[in-house]
């Protein structure tokens, strides 16, 4: 035999051995090794009783609003607050230059003292010629006017009066008070400035902000829900301010306009609120969740374990075998960072909530702690 062809048939044992311990290296695997446990995250279908909720964006509106105006003319003088500032209901806002307004009742009270003088000798007059014509020494003409002058003079007095209660008034409104408790807007006045009597531009807005409303809107298919609720109990509303840590405001439905609006075939509600903390601010938008009844023994699974197939809604439920199984679910309306399910599940049923995209039915998995 050759060299060369002991050297080709030397070649040919070592690929054969080489096969062979290929081969039967993949035998081993097929026969023993399994494919590895798929990581995931799992939750638990809890069961709680659930609010019956809508949930729409609302808009916060003062309880009141004034526009507050002179009801004289005057100059003003002093103003006792900044704007911005929480006033109380009579506080002392503005003053006006009392001093025109105090010499119009001086003047309205000497008018009246003049009149009643002249008035008391009109009296006398009526009974002198009264007596003179009961003696038959005076003419019917000298009593009857005598008798209109002291009548005359008895109105003109009584209208004195009136003049000087007016002129009192006024004197009283060159103080101007503040008619609400709530928070001022912007001054549109300053000291030394010539107030107009009822002036087209208020001096200040005060908006009242305890309580205060929510305003919002719901689709007029619901109105049914709401009234017939409305009927067994008083209903509650929630007013969350988006991208706010805090927990809300609680307060209660007070109002149902009385028509829907035909443009967008929606009615407006009202939640009223005590706002004791001031978080709620006219002019903000919110989400207002209005309570209707409470569903109980609902079924919750997080957003995240519900999947869309072409059946519908479905969950990767965790068996206690370790093995994943896919389960079509029906679900209802989202409830926080969860979603209501109403049929498919069983309290207690662990889903998985993360990892879906590497599982197929009858898949193993393995429970992560964390993501």
């Amino acid at each position: 035999m050759s060299r060369a062809t002991r050297v080709k048939f030397c070649l040919i044992a070592v690929l054969a051995a080489a096969l062979a311990c290929s081969a039967c290296s993949r035998g081993e695997e097929g026969a023993t090794g399994a494919p590895p446990a798929v990581p995931v995250l799992v939750a638990k279908v809890v069961q709680k009783n659930v609010p019956n909720q809508l949930i729409e964006i609302g808009n916060v509106e003062p309880f009141s609003t004034v526009n507050v105006k002179a009801r004289v003319e005057g100059q003003l003088v002093a103003i006792h607050f900044k704007e911005g500032d929480y006033v109380s209901k009579g506080q002392v806002l503005f003053n006006l230059d009392p001093r025109p307004l105090e010499a119009a009742l001086h003047q309205a009270q000497a008018s009246l003292g003049r009149d009643q003088a002249q008035d008391l000798q009109a009296e006398a007059d009526e009974r002198r010629y009264a007596f003179l014509l009961k003696e038959g020494v005076g003419s019917q003409q000298q009593y009857d006017q005598a008798h209109a002058t002291a009548g005359a003079l008895r109105a003109t007095v009584a209208a004195d009066r009136a003049a000087v209660e007016t002129a009192r008034l006024n004197l009283q409104y060159a103080e101007i008070h503040s008619p609400i408790d709530g928070r001022t807007g912007s001054l549109q006045v300053h000291a030394g400035d010539l107030i107009k009597a009822d002036a087209d531009t208020p001096m200040v807005v005060i908006n009242q902000v305890q309580p205060i409303y929510v305003e919002f809107s719901i689709p007029e298919a619901r109105l049914a829900d709401v009234r017939r609720n409305m009927a067994t109990h008083q209903l509650e509303v929630d007013a969350t301010i988006p991208g706010s840590q805090d927990t809300g405001e609680h307060g209660v439905l007070s109002f149902v306009d009385n028509a829907v609006d035909k443009t967008t075939g929606t009615i407006m509600l009202k939640g009223l609120f005590q706002n004791e903390n001031r978080r709620l601010w006219p002019g903000q938008f919110v989400s207002a969740s209005l309570t209707l009844n409470w569903i109980e023994n609902a079924l919750l699974v997080p957003s995240q374990a519900v999947e869309t197939g072409q059946q519908g809604p479905f969950v990767f439920v965790v068996g206690s075998d370790m093995k994943v199984t896919t389960r079509p679910i029906v679900t209802g309306a989202p409830f926080q960072k969860d979603i209501l399910v109403r049929d498919g599940l069983n309290a207690g049923e662990a889903v998985v909530t993360d990892g879906q995209l590497r599982l197929t039915p009858g898949a193993t998995v393995r429970i992560k702690t964390s993501l």
